[in-house]
C-alpha cells in the first residue's frame, strides 16, 4: 500500500480518446471477468477506472450482435399443430358409437333403409368416423347382434372404409354365427386375393373354425393347404381341428404327421389357482 500511494499521486489527468478507452476497457474487463489480474504500475489506474464499465460494454455488444443475427433469437415452438385432413379425432367417439348402435337396432332388415340411414349418420362429418364405427362394431359383437354386424360391415365395404383384419374377423364370426357359409366363402376368397401375404393367423383360424362348426372337413384341409403354402403356423386349437378333419376323412397317417410337426407336447391347465403343465393326449408318439 505504501509503494502504490506515490504512484497514485503522480497520476496526471489527460484527455482520453473514447475509442481507445472502449477497446482497452473491454479487454481489461474481459481479463477481470476471467480473473487474470496482470497489472503493471502504469495500468493500475486504467484498471481501476475501466473495471466498472467493461461488463456493460460486453453485454451491449452481444445485444447488438443478437439484433443483427436473427438465428440467435429464441423461437418458441407451438404447443399444438393442426392437420385438418389427417387427424383422427377420438373426442366423442363413444357417444357416436352408441348413437349408431341405437339407430341400427331400430331399423328394419331392408338394405336400402339401412344404407340410407348410415349415409345420413356420417353425412356431416369432416372425415369418416373410423373410431366410432369400430367401437360400434365391438358393442354389437358383445350384444351378439350378428345380423346388424353383417349389415354395417357390408356398408363399410361398399364405402371402402375400415378394411382391416379386425373388421374381416368380426364379419367372418358374424357369418359363422348366422350360418352364412357361402357368403363367408366369397369374402374369404376376396381376402386371399387382395391380402395374400398379409393375411393373419387369426383369420385362418377363424375360417377353419367356421368350417369345423358347419362340418366341412374338406374345406378345412383347403384352408390348411393355403396356410402351409404361405408359411403360416397354426396354433394348437387349429391343429386339433385339422387333425379331426384328417380323422373324419380317414387320413390317420397325415393326422399323425400333422401332430408331430405342429402339435405342442405340453399344455397348461389352471388348477387350484396355479398353471399346471400336463402332457397333451393328441401328440404323436
Amino acid at each position: 500500500m505504501c509503494c502504490s500511494w506515490p504512484l497514485f499521486l503522480n497520476f496526471r489527468a489527460s484527455p482520453i480518446d473514447t475509442t481507445t478507452m472502449a477497446n482497452c476497457s473491454s479487454s481489461m474487463g474481459e481479463i477481470c471477468m476471467r480473473g487474470d489480474l496482470f497489472c503493471t504500475p502504469r495500468s493500475t489506474s486504467l484498471l481501476f477506472f475501466s473495471a466498472s464499465f467493461a461488463p456493460k460494454i460486453i453485454v451491449s455488444q452481444s445485444m447488438r450482435h443478437s439484433r443483427r443475427d436473427p438465428s440467435l433469437k429464441i423461437k418458441k415452438a407451438s404447443k399444438r399443430e393442426h392437420h385438418l385432413w389427417m387427424k383422427r379425432d377420438s373426442a366423442g367417439s363413444g357417444q357416436k358409437a352408441l348413437n349408431l348402435v341405437h339407430t341400427v337396432e331400430k331399423l328394419t332388415n331392408e338394405k336400402d333403409v339401412i344404407y340410407s340411414t348410415l349415409d345420413k349418420w356420417c353425412a356431416f362429418e369432416t372425415e369418416f368416423p373410423v373410431i366410432a364405427v369400430a367401437k360400434a362394431l365391438e358393442i354389437l359383437r358383445r350384444r351378439r347382434k350378428w345380423l346388424r354386424i353383417i349389415q354395417v360391415t357390408k356398408w363399410l365395404l361398399s364405402k371402402g372404409q375400415v378394411l382391416t383384419m379386425g373388421t374381416f374377423d368380426t364379419l367372418l364370426l358374424a357369418f359363422d354365427m348366422d350360418g352364412r357359409v357361402d357368403e363367408a366363402e366369397s369374402v374369404w376368397k376376396i381376402i386371399l386375393q387382395t391380402y395374400t401375404r398379409s393375411v393373419s393367423k387369426k383369420l385362418f383360424s377363424r375360417m377353419i373354425a367356421l368350417y369345423d362348426h358347419h362340418h366341412h372337413p374338406d374345406k378345412i384341409l383347403e384352408v390348411f393347404a393355403d396356410m402351409e403354402e404361405l408359411g403360416v403356423t397354426p396354433d394348437d386349437d387349429t391343429v386339433s381341428r385339422i387333425g379331426r378333419a384328417f380323422e373324419i376323412l380317414g387320413q390317420n397317417d397325415k393326422r399323425d404327421l400333422l401332430f408331430k410337426r405342429y402339435k405342442c407336447k405340453w399344455r397348461y391347465l389352471h388348477f387350484k389357482g396355479e398353471h399346471v403343465r400336463v402332457r397333451s393326449t393328441e401328440t404323436y408318439n
